[in-house]
């Protein structure tokens, strides 16, 4: 056990010097992502690569985003700890872990019912009880529970999708990625107010497709 702790350590070091080289620069973030580790988020053939800014595959045709591209999301939500969030795509369940170290209550919902349980039971192991995990069909949000101050999209639709734009609060954040193929996307963060709607384009991107409809694990 003692020769595994220093290896550990240096990797998260790496880690996290890895999301700042890539414009992770809020405190809050950096240390969300340095409380929750990626580890038991991703499970086996690929579990010993958790610490690596990469993306990787997770069960269900899906994947778990890079680390830098999770801290990038979650700074431009430009999150308060009273805040109310909404996460479509719940994935491994690893970006709504740190949301979970920044906002008051996360939403999080999937098509796909195992994803939702097991990212349940790893909610449960780490003692995150201010996460709520349900299957529903993202592309409508959570209409019983909106508004939302903020709304994380985490697979790329061709326009930020109507209804969750209307479950966002006047003064709230929206990130999404936006984009017709999955070769050229970009995330987009969309404020809105009284009158209507300020977009941002933030950087290119690549993320799976928002999918209407339940998985067929669901169905």
């Amino acid at each position: 056990m003692s020769e595994e702790l220093p290896d550990t350590a240096e990797r998260k070091m790496q880690f996290l010097y890895a999301l700042r080289s890539k414009g992770v620069t809020d405190k809050r973030v950096l240390s969300a992502m340095e409380k929750i580790d990626r580890g038991p988020f991703i499970r086996g053939y690929f579990s010993g690569r958790a610490y690596e800014d990469m993306p990787l595959p997770i069960a269900c045709g899906q994947t778990i985003s890079q680390p830098s591209i999770v801290g990038l999301m979650t700074q431009a939500l430009r999150l308060s700890p009273r805040d109310k969030v909404l996460e479509v795509g719940t994935g491994s369940g690893y970006q709504a872990a740190i949301l979970s170290q920044l906002a008051r209550r996360v939403y999080t919902i999937d098509r796909h019912r195992r994803l939702v349980q097991d990212a349940s039971v790893i909610f449960q192991q780490l003692d995150l009880t201010n996460i709520t995990a349900l299957t529903a069909d993202g592309s409508f949000g959570l209409p019983d529970q909106a508004p939302f101050d903020r709304i994380l999209v985490t697979a790329a639709a061709e326009d930020p999708p109507g209804p969750l734009l209307a479950q966002l609060k006047i003064g709230g954040i929206m990130v999404v990625p936006v984009g017709q193929s999955d070769t050229v996307q970009r995330l987009i963060r969309v404020i809105r107010h009284e009158t209507g709607y300020d977009y941002d384009e933030l950087r290119p991107v690549r993320f799976v497709p928002l999918i209407e409809g339940l998985g067929r694990d669901t169905a």
